[in-house]
């Protein structure tokens, strides 16, 4: 204890010479590299709000923008801790295709024959055997990196290539459609959405969620005697938080059906349709609820299990890791098994969204997953990496791509802005390396 005074207290000159905005996020621990994507993000949202004649900052676009990015942003998930590993998964695309196929023939042409097309067991059915197809494809692929000793770049690199063509195979190349009913919830629309008050709901849980999170963690360094944010740190932290949560409630519930939709489910249902028209906000999308779900168990694997401790520990020196103990080999197996399931989610939402599963599905999506991680700041060297900056990482990349169209920039020049912000964010990340050393 007298240890921890003394080096508490004499750090107290250099906290009194740094400047304000120094201390601020010293006493906040704000990462200032999140802090910078956040900032790229609003730059990149003004910009295309400016360009586009004000329809980028309306809830509709803002709300289709969170649906879209959610395939890539669970698959990212998985990235990081295959990149933190020193390895890539160039399939990640080619595999959401054949899930996505496999699901498809599932629930529209194979359990119809035993169950019924609409019996309440297909989704789950549907659901279970594209999760077991994705994750023993990342198995075999891993198990052939950790075992046969196949780069993982070669490993994927075929499986991009053997995979899309299964895809192809399983159909001949047709389209599959329709999918089951309950099946395109997950993909979001009218119906896969969850309403505003169960979004008040969601939202107000989740402030609950951050604040006893906050309340925890300092109770947990009181215990273990490390130093601990000021409160006023602590409240602006919540306070923050809390702000930003509502705030995305209220402009997911400022977005409403359209009004054919609207009428028909007044039929439905025997209510009077009003003059004024009714108004029925969409809500938080179910496809945004399963990311961000999938996000904070990808973190607490992360960070809390020993599975991700192992793997970090992997990424920042594997010839160490193996001397201590750690089963690298099997790790990394898992590590791909993983993306493989995040993949199968991914194209569960896919297939449901477009309720249909189509053979050039997941096309560069591998491409997109990996920009993603590294934007959000994974580094290809291995050893760091975070879930939530993958996350935002992939709602940059797609607010890129959505600002392109909405400002109809021709898709090959779409091409070209995604390809340099790739480079320039892995030359951000060499910069931020040498830096730090």
């Amino acid at each position: 204890m007298a240890e921890m005074v003394k080096s508490t207290t004499s750090s107290g000159p250099r906290t009194a010479e740094a400047g304000p905005v120094a201390r601020f996020f010293r006493a906040t621990e704000i990462d200032t590299r999140l802090l910078g994507m956040i900032g790229a993000l609003v730059i990149i949202w003004i910009g295309f709000h400016i360009i586009t004649g004000g329809l980028f900052l309306t809830p509709r676009n803002l709300w289709n923008l969170s649906v879209q990015t959610t395939d890539i942003a669970i698959m990212t998930t998985g990235m990081v801790l295959i990149i933190v590993t020193r390895n890539i998964d160039l399939s990640v695309g080619s595999v959401l295709g054949l899930c996505g196929m496999i699901m498809g023939v599932t629930q529209a042409k194979i359990l119809p024959e035993y169950i019924g097309f609409d019996s309440p067991f297909t989704w789950v059915i549907t659901l279970l055997i594209g999760l077991i197809a994705g994750g023993l494809i990342g198995a075999f692929q891993g198990i052939i990196i950790a075992f046969l000793n196949v780069p993982s770049f070669i490993v994927t690199l075929g499986g991009l290539l053997v995979w899309r063509g299964a895809t192809w195979l399983v159909t001949s190349g047709q389209t599959v459609a329709p999918m089951d009913q309950t099946f395109r919830i997950m993909g979001g629309g009218a119906e896969g959405s969850i309403g505003a008050t169960w979004s008040w709901i969601v939202g107000i849980g989740a402030c609950l969620f951050v604040i006893a999170s906050i309340i925890g963690s300092r109770r947990q360094r009181r215990r273990f005697g490390f130093p601990q944010r000021p409160v006023w740190a602590e409240y602006f932290l919540a306070t923050l938080s809390c702000v930003l949560i509502l705030g995305a409630v209220s402009i997911a519930n400022s977005y409403y059906w359209p009004i054919n939709i609207a009428k028909k489910y007044a039929e439905t249902n025997n209510i009077p349709w009003p003059e004024t028209g009714l108004d029925i906000p969409y809500g938080i999308a179910v496809p945004v609820l399963i990311a961000i779900v999938v996000g904070i168990i990808m973190t607490f694997i992360a960070t809390r299990l020993r599975f991700g401790r192992y793997v970090f520990a992997i990424g920042g020196n594997p010839e160490a890791a193996e001397l201590a103990g750690i089963k690298t080999r099997w790790v990394t197996v898992r590590i791909f098994a993983l993306m493989g399931v995040l993949a199968a989610i991914a194209a569960a939402i896919s297939t449901a969204r477009l309720n249909a599963a189509t053979n050039s599905q997941g096309t560069l999506d591998e491409l997109y997953t990996i920009a993603a991680a590294v934007i959000g700041g994974t580094s290809l060297a291995g050893g760091t990496g975070t879930i939530a900056g993958a996350m935002l990482g992939a709602l940059v990349m797609q607010s890129l791509q959505s600002g392109m169209v909405l400002a109809h920039v021709d898709t090959p020049l779409q091409s070209v802005v995604v390809g340099t912000v790739l480079v320039v964010a892995v030359w951000l990340d060499t910069v931020y390396r040498a830096r730090a050393k």
